[in-house]
């Protein structure tokens, strides 16, 4: 995949689109695609996968890198022209930049199901709790419980008895 991940804080982003003048210059590639937008409030970041065949090709089981974006010197304005421009002190561009997150729960969810067979994955349900997978079986398991607890105990997860409802927790590493 020739993917990267470019993060911007909220206030960056908010300043991109009312048109203010940017702190920091990009160098994206001409050929790049915009794949995919998430908004996480809770870091007040916005992430943004992009793809170009200029990037670095990452396998599917790596997390994906990020993009670093460059600091510029000055702030340039539309409205005066380049001679009246003075040098500003700005913000260190990495500061303007979210951190790289761990890797997202919903991908590792993912990438723990493709370890379980097409016929395994039709007999479970799949969630996300915090810091581990919940799979729960969504019928009566007969002779499949055996097989499918030991890919979950391959993966170092455990089967949790429930009084109600059992199901196996596998650890996001």
């Amino acid at each position: 995949m020739k993917i990267q991940i470019v993060k911007l804080t909220l206030e960056s982003l908010s300043g991109l689109l009312q048109g203010k003048a940017s702190t920091f210059s990009s160098t994206l590639p001409s050929d790049a695609e915009i794949l995919g937008v998430k908004m996480d409030l809770f870091h007040k970041q916005v992430s943004m996968v992009i793809r170009s065949e200029s990037f670095e090709d990452v396998a599917e089981s790596m997390p994906i890198p990020e993009f670093h974006l460059s600091k510029t010197t000055e702030l340039k304005t539309a409205s005066k022209p380049p001679a009246a421009v003075k040098p500003q002190v700005v913000p260190d561009a990495k500061s303007m930049v979210a951190k790289l997150p761990t890797p997202q729960p919903s991908r590792m969810a993912s990438k723990m199901e493709n370890e379980f067979s097409p016929e395994q994955r039709k007999l479970l349900s799949f969630t996300v709790k915090a810091d581990c997978v919940v799979a729960k079986p969504v019928v009566f398991l007969k002779a499949e419980w055996d097989d499918i607890n030991e890919v979950v105990r391959s993966l170092g997860g455990k089967w949790v008895k429930g009084d109600i409802i059992s199901y196996w927790e596998i650890p996001l590493h």
